[in-house]
C-alpha cells in the first residue's frame, strides 16, 4: 500500500492510531502538529483537517479523521494482522467500544483541559473541572466491570483476540493520572496497560 501519513500530537488519541499502524506493519510517515504553537488552526493544517484536531490520516483515497474511523480503516486494510474481529457481530462490538471511548470517556476527560468549550464563567469552568475525576472513575469502572468481566473475557478488550480497540483503551488510560484518577483502582485495566507496554509495536509507537 502507498505510504500513509499520520498527523498527530503527543498525548492525544492519535497515539492509538500510531499503535495500530505499528501493529499492522504499515508503511507510514508522521507529521507532528504543534498544538502549543497553534499549528492546528493554521490554514495549512485546516486544509488537511477542517476540524483543527488530530488525528488525521492521509490515505491513497483521501484524508480520514476521527480515531474510531481510522482504527477501523487500518484493521480492514491490513487484514493479515487480524486487528479486528472478522465476523459482523464482533466488529460491531468493537465499534461499540470505540464509540463509548469517543463519545463518553474522551468527552469526560476533555472537561478538564478544555472546559472553556462548555462554559465561559471562571466559576462554571472550575465546577466542570471538579467533576472530571468522578466522571472518569465512573467510565473506567464500567470498562472494568463490563468489558473485562467473566472467565470468557480478557486478556484483551475483545476477549482472546488483540484488536485496535486495545491501543485505544491504553491511550485513553494514560490520561487518568492527569485527571486525578489512580489506574490501580481498576486491576484489570491496569493489567491490560502493563500487557500493552510489553508489546514491541506499542514500544515503537511510544518512542
Amino acid at each position: 500500500m502507498t505510504t500513509l501519513t499520520l498527523y498527530y500530537t503527543p498525548g492525544t488519541c492519535a497515539q492509538a492510531v500510531r499503535i495500530a499502524l505499528e501493529e499492522a506493519g504499515a508503511e507510514y510517515q508522521l507529521v507532528r502538529v504543534d498544538f502549543a504553537a497553534g499549528q492546528q488552526r493554521t490554514p495549512e493544517y485546516l486544509a488537511v483537517n477542517p476540524k483543527g484536531r488530530v488525528p488525521a490520516l492521509v490515505t491513497p483515497h483521501g484524508t480520514l479523521t476521527e480515531t474510531s474511523a481510522l482504527l477501523a480503516y487500518i484493521a480492514q486494510c491490513f487484514t493479515a494482522a487480524q486487528l479486528a474481529p472478522a465476523d459482523a457481530h464482533g466488529f460491531a462490538r468493537m465499534q461499540e467500544f470505540h464509540s463509548y471511548l469517543a463519545t463518553t470517556v474522551h468527552v469526560a476527560h476533555a472537561h478538564r483541559p478544555r472546559a472553556s468549550r462548555w462554559a465561559d464563567e471562571p466559576e462554571a469552568i472550575a465546577a466542570i473541572q471538579r467533576k472530571v475525576p468522578q466522571n472518569m472513575t465512573e467510565c473506567f469502572d464500567l470498562i472494568e466491570r463490563h468489558y473485562f468481566a467473566g472467565a470468557d473475557q480478557g486478556p484483551w478488550v475483545m476477549g482472546g483476540q488483540y484488536t485496535v480497540a486495545d491501543g485505544y483503551l491504553f491511550t485513553i488510560g494514560t490520561w487518568l493520572e492527569g485527571d486525578g484518577v489512580d489506574i490501580a483502582r481498576f486491576p484489570k485495566v491496569c493489567a491490560h496497560a502493563q500487557r500493552m507496554r510489553e508489546r514491541p509495536a506499542v514500544q515503537r509507537a511510544l518512542t
